[in-house]
């Protein structure tokens, strides 16, 4: 019986996704999708889960993008809507999101990338999308495309269909920050263990307010921000994390 296309699995308060197709360079498949839908939901539910982490198999690559060969769902609208589908349910996911991103980040998988909160990205990994070059356009992932990189930089590196590297995707906004190869999962870990002992109910309606500001008009921003910082402070969590402050402790989170 041939392995999962996604791995997932939970350790320390993290929830691990593993896109498991080395051979194909991660590639997304029916099969990935549908299993990213089945995990998220697990480690929605698991109280155990703080925070998740989304990376390849191996070196080569985060993710080259549809398996076009077979691409998610069959060519047809359902199964782009599918792939729209799991990059909303990235984006708003409850628990802050982290990717992992080593070798080859292109495509559709920029679209997994940039739908995740944080990104640290090895210094020698490439970036693209070459939807251009085949005659396609990076339509779907082209909502977080424009939510992260500024207009003309991003319609740059549409246009061309050139890979950039790790340097110049941050310095398009693209992602968070890149690090030496040989640090990478150094880096990584030490990121995760500074996410997984926060406030679960914090990040929740944290999150939430966020990205559903981001988009609103500046005035009722702020007074929808101002409902949620009531809402948030009325939380357990919150109390806990006052008073633990007051007594010089590291506080408990619960969740509540």
């Amino acid at each position: 019986m041939s392995e999962e296309h996604l791995l997932y699995s939970v350790e320390q308060n993290v929830g691990y996704f593993t896109i498991n197709r080395e051979a194909q360079r991660n590639a997304i498949s029916s099969e990935v999708v549908t299993l990213f839908f089945k995990y998220l939901d697990e480690a929605e539910r698991d109280p155990n889960v703080r925070v998740i982490l989304i990376t390849g198999a191996g070196d080569k690559a985060f993710c080259s993008g549809a398996d076009l060969s077979g691409s998610p769902g069959g060519e047809n609208q359902d199964g782009f809507q599918h792939y729209a589908n799991l990059l909303k349910r990235i984006a708003g996911f409850p628990k802050p999101v982290v990717a992992k991103v080593n070798g080859y980040c292109l495509a559709g998988g920029m679209g997994f990338m940039l739908a995740c909160d944080i990104v640290i990205a090895s210094g020698t990994a490439k970036f693209g999308t070459p939807e251009v070059n085949v005659g396609l356009w990076p339509m779907m992932i082209g909502a977080v495309i424009f939510r992260n990189a500024l207009r003309k930089k991003a319609m740059e590196m549409v246009l061309l269909g050139e890979k950039l590297g790790a340097d110049r995707a941050v310095e398009m906004g693209l992602i968070t920050r890149a690090v030496p190869p040989e640090k990478l999962d150094e880096e990584v870990n030490q990121v995760l263990q500074v996410l997984a002992p926060k406030s679960p109910i914090g990040m929740k309606i944290g999150k939430e307010a966020f990205y559903a500001m981001a988009d609103m008009p500046f005035e009722e921003a702020l007074d929808f921000l101002s409902r949620k910082i009531a809402e948030v402070a009325a939380t357990e969590d919150a109390r806990e994390g006052i008073t633990a402050f007051i007594e010089k402790r590291k506080p408990v989170f619960t969740g509540k």
